[in-house]
């Protein structure tokens, strides 16, 4: 099939994306894994999105990402989410969208407004402890009714079309690599078919499943950064893996315990109660977040115990479940009641603030190919996300990459698609045991090694191990049946082995990126 352009992952990047390009009146292909389009690591957001608050100015959000970043965000990209982010936020997703944020009559703004770490002033709209899904569920209805959208579900992208590695027509046609779609995997029946599209945006989310612990979704395996890397583009900052110091801790799974919650007083505290982040960081319990996860690391280190604890008992317990109902339902489901006693917390890997390196129009170094969201980077976040601002810049560059895709292609440019040669189907059954145990060996090396803490020894044994399991899943990815599970598996391991090169070139603690020796 052909298309003008194709979108590949259905999160608030990719529902910017098609919504600025449908509205110029191109065909727009959204492509998603998942079986409900709404399921994304945007749905699974918790704390909110950067708005404006009272005496707030582009200046001094600038001013905030750019101390976060700890010295390495991009002053370009910094400046244009602070001019444009709140902008958009007004004109799409609450004037065009209607998503029902939180409002206060107390506030002159109108709205809610909430603090978080390391912001000057409460500027984070909400609604709830449920922002990403409030925003997702709106957008993704209207972005699929729209009639210039095509969605396609259950289906995975294999891999990028290139003219170099696809391509069966002479490379010297070409002057310069270009990306025309992918290989796209039909879940339900096996079939791998080709998209062809004049521009591809790559909107796949982040890489937290790499890892044994993880805010992510099951989804977020690294595949944009791999078909991406293996296409020859520019990936940057791939160490820089921040990861969220509050997730609850139970043999049932972690489950994000949202940063606004520390915004509105919640304290950490240690298993007899005692409030220990003041020793690690002036601003205590509201510390950027790779000082609160270092912390946190270092007390159980300290104390042997498994877990530190996050407490917001000493506020009203009406407020409590007003302001958090997603947390306190799921930790009344697992026997903790938030209003009266301390929620056990661990760190888990929550953003990628690396990715594949693009310009403020969301372009790649490989010709017609872009990438939004957590699967790209623009150099805003630097080597530390600042709180709430990725779906921020989710909006901001999947409304620019949408819109500056669709106005190229409404201009008439030159689209050539080559000739491909036919997919080789192998049939070998897939043991999903062989799948589960090298996802596991991948997630605990990567956990152990290449985690909040890192070291030359660390970094030298990880890659020992992860480029054996590389030689052995790339074999046993060239004779198996391919599937959903086989696909994520290749990608996972490519994306770990990024994240660790990048680790151990960087020879300097910053941000996210943490070096004992």
């Amino acid at each position: 099939m052909k298309t003008d352009i194709l979108i590949i992952g259905s999160g608030l990047a990719g529902c910017a994306a098609a919504w600025a390009a449908a509205k110029r009146d191109v065909e727009v292909t959204l492509l998603t894994r998942s079986s409900q389009p709404e399921e994304s690591n945007t749905f699974w957001a918790q704390g909110g999105i950067i708005y404006q608050g009272e005496d707030d100015s582009p200046q001094k959000l600038m001013d905030d990402i750019l101390a976060a970043g700890a010295g390495l965000s991009h002053p370009e990209a910094a400046s244009l989410l602070s001019r444009e982010g709140p902008t958009l936020v007004k004109d799409i997703l609450i004037e065009e969208l209607g998503v029902q944020f939180d409002e206060s009559s107390g506030d002159s703004t109108g709205w809610d407004l909430a603090a978080e770490a390391a912001h000057s002033l409460p500027r984070i709209l909400h609604y709830k402890d449920q922002t990403g899904s409030a925003i997702e569920r709106v957008f993704i209805e209207r972005v699929i009714s729209h009639p210039r959208v095509t969605l396609i579900s259950a289906a995975t992208a294999v891999d990028l079309l290139t003219m170099s590695h696809h391509s069966v027509e002479p490379l010297d046609v070409y002057r310069e690599p270009a990306c025309f779609g992918a290989y796209v995997l039909d879940q339900g029946n096996g079939e791998i078919f080709p998209v062809f599209a004049k521009e591809t945006i790559l909107a796949t989310g982040g890489l937290g499943r790499t890892f044994l612990h993880t805010t992510n979704p099951p989804g977020a395996r690294g595949d944009g950064i791999a078909m991406a890397y293996r296409a020859g583009t520019r990936c940057i900052n791939m160490q820089y893996v921040q990861f969220h110091p509050t997730t609850f801790f139970h043999p049932g799974g972690r489950f994000l315990i949202s940063e606004a919650m520390r915004g509105e007083g919640a304290r950490l505290v240690d298993s007899t109660g005692r409030e220990f982040m003041s020793e690690f960081h002036p601003d205590g319990s509201l510390a950027p977040r790779d000082v609160v996860a270092r912390a946190i690391h270092e007390k159980m280190l300290e104390s042997g115990e498994p877990c530190a604890y996050l407490d917001i008992s000493h506020k009203s317990a009406d407020q409590v479940r007003e302001r958090f109902p997603g947390i306190y339902v799921h930790c009344m489901k697992h026997g903790i009641d938030i209003t009266k006693e301390p929620i056990p917390v661990v760190p888990a890997a929550h953003y990628s603030c690396g990715g594949i390196a693009v310009d403020e129009w969301g372009r790649s170094n490989l010709r017609r190919l872009r990438a939004v969201g957590e699967v790209s980077c623009s150099g805003l976040h630097g080597a530390n996300r600042l709180a709430s601002t990725s779906l921020l810049e989710c909006l901001v560059w999947g409304t620019r990459a949408g819109a500056h895709a669709a106005d190229l292609i409404v201009r008439g440019g030159e689209y050539h698609f080559p000739r491909i040669a036919e997919w080789r189907y192998e049939r070998e059954p897939v043991d999903p045991a062989l799948v589960a145990q090298d996802w596991l060996s991948i997630q605990q090396t990567m956990w152990n090694y290449v985690g909040l803490i890192r070291s030359t020894k660390r970094l030298n044994r990880a890659h020992e191990i992860l480029r054996e399991l590389d030689l052995e899943i790339s074999r046993f990815y060239k004779r198996a049946e391919v599937s959903d599970a086989m696909i994520g598996l290749r990608n996972g391991i490519q994306t770990a082995l990024t994240i660790l090169l990048a680790a151990m070139e960087c020879r300097q603690s910053r941000g996210c990126h943490y070096r004992i020796d």
